[in-house]
């Protein structure tokens, strides 16, 4: 049997991402970046937040897979060279490879510890399969190292994740997918519009399970920059942001404090809000322009009876 192959791209220079961490929370909107969601306990309660009643995009998503799968195996075409982008527990793409029979699986993500779980449960599944896990903050970089998407490349980007990019940023990304792509082209998932409380409420669930996963980002900050933050004086706050089309994750503080690191503090006062991520929500027309746009050609598009979700096959030849 193979064995996965795992490669570490070369990250980003640590005092950079220490430096744009700390200037971000002393914006005059204090922010931080979704990426520090992800260290390896944070990608474990994502993985419990898409087993929850009110998160419906995993299983949304999962149905549409299951019906449309034959439909989308005969636009992506077989024996494919499969890039996952932020492959997680690897269990999305692990689904399809009955159809689409990929020669090479490529699993992206930023929490490399992670990932080689995964990978050695896909690779005792598929044990003829060319797999490789790949190290990759993929927000900042798509430069994968060559030699892996020969052949006919599908890039896979589930779970409506492209909805944590502003369209600006959206439209730069899916280019740079584009630029990867010729000859294949990209399976996204994309979340649709749909009335607030459903969406206030997949953000913000009964178990706090959520309220978590945000929290968390808290500690992977103390972490990285050495920062003081105490979690439990954070409260998890998602709100549907209509004019935006999008929803917003916040961590509000609880009472006045100050969060220091080194050569730096700040002060919150009571109800002062970290903006941690933004989910934008699409109409299929308005996402349609975006992949025309990008350079790709006519999509074809699967959704669920209620329309709440879409998934693209997105053609680059």
């Amino acid at each position: 049997m193979r064995a996965p192959r795992f490669i570490q791209c070369p990250p980003a220079d640590a005092g950079i991402e220490r430096a744009d961490a700390r200037a971000a929370l002393l914006a005059p909107q204090a922010h931080a970046a979704p990426k520090y969601f992800y260290d390896r306990l944070g990608s474990h309660l994502f993985e419990a937040i898409t087993e929850l009643d009110e998160y419906y995009p995993t299983r949304t998503e999962a149905a549409i897979f299951a019906r449309d799968a034959t439909a989308l195996a005969r636009c992506t075409g077989i024996g494919v060279a499969l890039v996952d982008l932020g492959a997680g527990n690897c269990a999305k793409a692990s689904r399809l490879f009955p159809l689409l029979e990929p020669r090479r699986y490529v699993a992206v993500d930023i929490s490399v510890d992670f990932l080689r779980d995964a990978l050695r449960q896909v690779q005792r599944e598929h044990p003829t399969t060319d797999i490789v896990g790949v190290g990759l903050d993929f927000s900042r970089s798509l430069d994968l190292p060559p030699g892996l998407t020969e052949g006919r490349p599908v890039f896979f980007y589930p779970g409506s994740s492209i909805g944590n990019f502003t369209p600006d940023e959206a439209l730069a990304f899916l280019q740079r997918i584009r630029a990867r792509a010729a000859g294949g082209g990209l399976v996204i998932g994309v979340d649709l519009v749909k009335p607030r409380e459903v969406l206030e409420a997949a953000y913000d669930d009964a178990l706090g399970v959520t309220a978590a996963f945000n929290r968390n980002l808290l500690r992977h900050l103390n972490r990285e920059i050495g920062s003081d933050f105490a979690p439990a004086d954070w409260q998890h706050v998602a709100t549907w942001n209509e004019h935006d089309s999008r929803i917003e994750m916040h961590l509000e503080a609880s009472r006045d404090l100050v969060v220091r690191w080194p050569g730096a503090e700040r002060r919150f006062a009571r109800g002062e809000r970290i903006h941690t991520e933004n989910s934008y929500k699409y109409r299929p027309d308005a996402f349609e322009a975006l992949l025309a746009s990008a350079g790709y050609g006519a999509p074809v598009r699967w959704t669920d009876e209620r329309g709440w979700f879409a998934v693209y096959w997105a053609p680059a030849d």
